[in-house]
């Protein structure tokens, strides 16, 4: 029997879902997760991959906050490779491609043993407030289960309609049942509410696509892992690969003779859909003049696997199923192939974003938060990432504490949550390292260290994997000390190794740290040279390689960071009434009415509050609480 009552209700057993139910546990935190089909905990409708640009950082935090996620991906890795190594170390991670099967037993395994967790399967069907604050949920099965805190985490479930050509039904992800019982409680409730759109592929049977004509990519053969503790392993086998290819000019004309019978052209969807990840109708109408796009065969499982079943990476439609198969079989080697599941396009309800606060509580509701695609955000990894924080936040809202909230230089998850709270979205918003202004600072690497004394203070890392780090941290600390302090001398046998880097011989004594900045010398270069008695690890030698010879550019992005976060920490009263600013813009005070920033950074990052209005804003609360103290 199930209690009926709680301290966190998690509504949603997806990604984000999954890490706000199992924070909430671990912090001792008696929660219940209702998930419309338990079946479906943490599935991957997309694409079956973790991580990559902006997406791999965030998993990497989503571990040091001591989230599940990075463990998940490495249980279930078939490939796994570094993206963006040549564009410097700021942009540098990690994608996998994983069994979805494995990834999702994962996670269910986990809600299902551990401590403080229930999981149930139920519609939602009701929140339920006691004045202005949450007092529980109601369901569509008629129980009542009263709680402290509600974390909603629908995706793309909320009054979802599919869209495949000109015929259109009601489903969630993947012919999924959708949730509306729920989203039609929330508007009386003063909760405003938007519609979005999102497109995925048609998935292929593995053997009926001639793989030859594509280009076949392997995984690293280096040890690898997202989890901080984890153990690396090195994932390379001819077994699994992926495969890289391209639509052809056939396709180009078969979309141009078919647009007329695209939703998108017809009218039937008016809604935005993901601007970085277009179908391929919205390719043909954004750049006519392009005849081929690339496109990756993304297997599910080695082809021996359990599964046959292909994911075609970026070629997501919502053409009428008689033009899927005649695109499918325009691609190279797809003469023959056969479709498992047809593309579609789904629209589903979403939440503005600009409705909650930085901690992912609603303003207006206490108790009541949201992470996901219910947010308007795209993609596993920023799903699971807000999930965990809500949890984290709900957790410490029932226990009376203080919240976590993120600025924009303590992690890409920072940036998110605040693009989110400050900017809004009407299209699905995705990371990409390009809306983080420090990313010198926020890199792969240093994640643990930026964020893990808040996973720890919170209670979600034990004392064994805290005493690991901290020993990480003071051999690499060490080192780097070693490097500013310890000078190489000019000899022969130095002059030789630098000769065979291609490195300019060293005619004067030269710290470590100092010859790190010149070209082509390496940390392993200068460890072979001065060595360690004990050889620090892959990451470590990174780490510290990147901290001395970026240091000048470090230190003055700190100090703009510093800057930024002296802003954010002048807070804005709650019931602050902008009239009282004299002189400032209506649009300023329009915006600023709308979104109620809860700091003076947030508010001079909100689009149309000009610089002027927030320095007309910081007077203003200075004089009212100099008015207030005499």
């Amino acid at each position: 029997m199930f209690h009926d009552s709680y301290d966190i209700v998690v509504v949603g057993g997806g990604h984000a879902g999954c890490e706000a139910a199992l924070a909430a546990s671990r912090m001792g935190c008696h929660t219940l997760l209702l998930n419309l089909n338990l079946d479906n905990t943490a599935l991957m409708p997309c694409n079956p991959s973790i991580g990559g640009p902006a997406k791999g950082h965030l998993v990497r935090e989503i571990s040091a906050l001591g989230g599940e996620q990075a463990r998940a991906a490495d249980a279930s890795t078939l490939m796994i490779r570094w993206l963006n190594t040549s564009k410097g170390v700021a942009v540098r991670a990690l994608r996998a491609q994983c069994d979805i099967r494995i990834y999702a037993s994962h996670y269910t395994r986990l809600l299902q043993t551990s401590e403080n967790l229930d999981v149930h399967q139920d519609e939602a069907a009701e929140l339920l407030l006691t004045g202005s604050r949450v007092s529980g949920v109601r369901t569509r099965h008629g129980s009542t289960y009263q709680a402290r805190a509600v974390v909603l985490c629908s995706g793309v479930y909320a009054e979802g309609v599919a869209h495949v050509g000109g015929v259109a039904f009601p489903s969630g992800p993947m012919g999924q049942t959708p949730a509306n019982a729920f989203f039609q409680s929330l508007p009386p409730l003063g909760v405003k509410t938007d519609r979005m759109r999102t497109d995925t592929t048609p998935r292929l049977n593995f053997d009926t696509i001639d793989l030859s004509k594509a280009r076949k990519q392997l995984s690293e053969n280096v040890p690898l892992a997202f989890d901080i503790w984890g153990e690396k392993r090195v994932h390379e086998t001819e077994d699994f690969a992926c495969y890289f290819s391209h639509t052809t000019p056939e396709t180009h004309a078969i979309v141009a003779a078919n647009i007329h019978r695209s939703p998108l052209v017809t009218g039937e969807i008016e809604t935005l859909g993901p601007r970085y990840c277009p179908s391929i109708e919205d390719k043909f109408l954004k750049f006519p003049d392009r005849d081929t796009h690339p496109i990756v065969f993304e297997p599910f499982a080695p082809r021996d696997g359990n599964t046959k079943e292909v994911y075609v990476q970026n070629f997501s439609t919502g053409l009428p199923y008689d033009v899927q198969v005649a695109l499918v079989r325009s691609l190279p080697g797809c003469e023959n192939a056969k479709i498992i599941k047809p593309g579609y396009a789904i629209e589903y309800t979403y939440l503005p974003p600009d409705q909650l606060s930085p901690t992912l509580e609603n303003k207006t509701i206490k108790g009541f938060f949201c992470a996901g695609q219910v947010n308007g955000t795209s993609g596993y990894e920023e799903a699971a990432a807000q999930g965990l924080l809500a949890g984290i936040n709900a957790a410490l809202e029932v226990k009376e504490e203080e919240q976590v909230v993120l600025s924009r230089s303590d992690g890409y998850l920072g940036v998110l949550v605040d693009d989110l709270t400050t900017k809004n979205t009407n299209e699905p918003y995705r990371m990409l390292t390009s809306r983080c202004e420090h990313r010198l600072l926020l890199r792969y690497d240093n994640a643990d260290r930026r964020l893990s004394p808040i996973g720890r203070r919170v209670g979600l890392i034990d004392d064994v994997r805290w005493d690991a780090l901290t020993r990480r941290w003071e051999c690499a600390d060490a080192e780097i000390e070693r490097f500013r302090t310890t000078k190489l001398a000019p000899s022969e046998e130095t002059n030789r190794a630098l000769a065979e880097a291609e490195v300019a011989p060293l005619k004067e004594h030269t710290s470590l740290a100092g010859m790190l900045r010149r070209r082509n010398v390496t940390y392993g270069l200068l460890a072979s040279l001065v060595p360690l008695d004990r050889p620090l690890s892959g990451d470590e030698a990174f780490h510290v390689e990147t901290e001395l010879r970026y240091a000048g550019y470090i230190e003055q992005e700190e100090r703009i960071a510093s800057r930024m976060k002296g802003m954010d920490n002048v807070l804005i009263p709650e019931s602050f009434d902008y009239n009282e600013v004299k002189g400032m813009l209506a649009e300023s005070r329009q915006k600023l009415l709308r979104f109620r920033p809860r700091s003076l950074g947030q508010a001079l990052r909100i689009s149309g509050v000009t610089p002027a209005d927030v320095q007309l804003l910081a007077v203003t609360i200075k004089a009212r609480r100099s008015r207030r103290e005499n």
